[in-house]
């Protein structure tokens, strides 16, 4: 196994309400190989997002390290994150609200490119930008466009070129395509495999929909309320689930058939509160196989197979 472009460790992110303690990422840890992809995937409030956040220093955290080639960004101070920020780049959920509305496409892109002087001959930059937009499949007639003259497609396209221009080893795909029509959806996937393939980056690509996460990623990561509970192979978890939510989300995808159909399996019972949450599985309040040892104890992550972690302890 190589060495991980980046590895987690305890990651921790608190934040304080009137009501007390909120967690929303609980000591969650992961890594990832240079060139695969990760997919985390929950429900809306399970921490996803959050994590993607934290990774790329956007939220500090409160407790954890992130290395990132064997250096822990978790402690670096805000000029020397500045510097790291080249390496790593985001792609945003809304391709709308992430572009600033007064500029054009051409300064869009061009912006990160001036700012961290990768390029500084003007007609080098001129040129630079329209690679950058032949690479996402923009026209070079829409250089002078603002973001509200374009559709979510070639929005996101321009948010993807804007991540490239700095030619970055590692980039957080959050919910990329959930603003999208199906079938811009694949349009963007397709371009984002493409881009993998040519100048092997790294991924982590944060989304609730399992049948793009399935197609996307080499590994899933299942959240629920702050905590990974359960990771493994794509193919792996598909064929085998083991946590109880893994298999109530894996029984919520629409099957293209007529006729008999996987069982659905319904969540029941309160979600519990991710404020000040007692030391207990956080989904035994909706689990129909919990016992006294879920309500003692917190489940840790452990390996029942090669590759594949789960949090359970029926599992």
């Amino acid at each position: 196994m190589s060495t991980p472009i980046l590895e987690v460790r305890n990651l921790k992110k608190y934040f304080k309400t009137p009501r007390g303690i909120l967690h929303a990422v609980d000591d969650v840890s992961l890594q990832i190989e240079k060139g695969k992809t990760l997919g985390i995937v929950g429900e809306s409030g399970c921490g996803k997002s959050t994590i993607g956040r934290v990774i790329l220093r956007l939220l500090d955290p409160t407790s954890g390290q992130i290395l990132f080639n064997g250096t822990d960004i978790a402690r670096l101070r805000k000029s020397q994150m500045h510097k790291m920020r080249k390496e790593m780049q985001m792609i945003f959920q809304d391709p709308f609200s992430s572009l600033d509305p007064r500029k054009t496409v051409n300064h869009i892109i061009r912006e990160p490119i001036v700012e961290y002087g990768i390029i500084k001959d003007k007609n080098q930059i001129e040129k630079r930008v329209l690679e950058l937009m032949e690479t996402v499949g923009l026209a070079e007639r829409l250089i002078n466009t603002y973001p509200h003259e374009l559709d979510g497609g070639r929005r996101q396209r321009v948010g993807i070129a804007r991540a490239l221009a700095m030619e970055p080893q590692f980039i957080v795909c959050d919910e990329p395509v959930s603003a999208l029509d199906v079938s811009i959806q694949a349009q963007i996937l397709n371009l984002l495999k493409k881009l993998q393939r040519e100048m092997g980056l790294t991924y982590i690509f944060i989304t609730h929909d399992l049948s793009v996460v399935n197609y996307f990623a080499d590994d899933i990561a299942v959240m629920y309320l702050g905590q990974m509970v359960e990771k493994a192979p794509a193919e792996e978890l598909f064929a085998h689930p083991t946590h109880p939510y893994t298999k109530a989300l894996l029984s919520a995808i629409p099957v293209p058939e007529i006729g008999e159909r996987p069982e659905r399996i319904l969540l029941k019972g309160e979600i519990s509160s991710p404020i000040d949450p007692p030391d207990q599985c956080r989904f035994m309040k909706r689990c129909s196989c919990a016992d006294e040892t879920c309500q003692r104890e917190c489940p840790k992550l452990r390996e029942i197979s090669k590759g594949h972690f789960v949090s359970c302890w029926k599992s």
